[in-house]
């Protein structure tokens, strides 16, 4: 490829009570890019369209993501998600209810500028 990545941002979410999959990953996504700006685009009037975001999810159940809706949510660019065995899963011993732990890695990527 000739894009070059030029933004990783690391995050980790968490469903507590529905081990829903797709929420733990949502937040984990959001806690990624929260504190993101990227003023670049302002500043070299490159186009949020260039812009090619790669999503990486890791839990303990990948196909329980739903990736098509968490790329539908981001605000940026191209998306794609991906979810790949990874996270965690901790058992409460007392309720044996289970938390699902989802860590995100969002990508940003651009073609190579001259």
């Amino acid at each position: 490829m000739t894009d070059q990545r030029f933004i990783i941002e690391m995050g980790m979410g968490n469903d507590q009570y529905g081990m829903d999959y797709t929420k733990a990953a949502a937040r984990a996504i959001e806690d990624a890019i929260r504190h993101s700006a990227l003023p670049l685009f302002e500043a070299t009037g490159v186009s949020h369209d260039q812009m090619r975001v790669q999503v990486t999810i890791g839990v303990q159940d990948p196909g329980a993501v739903d990736c098509d809706a968490l790329a539908a949510k981001l605000p940026r660019g191209r998306a794609s998600v991906t979810a790949v065995l990874g996270g965690l899963n901790v058992e409460n011993p007392d309720t044996g209810k289970t938390l699902v732990i989802a860590s995100a890695a969002v990508e940003a990527f651009l073609p190579k500028q001259a």
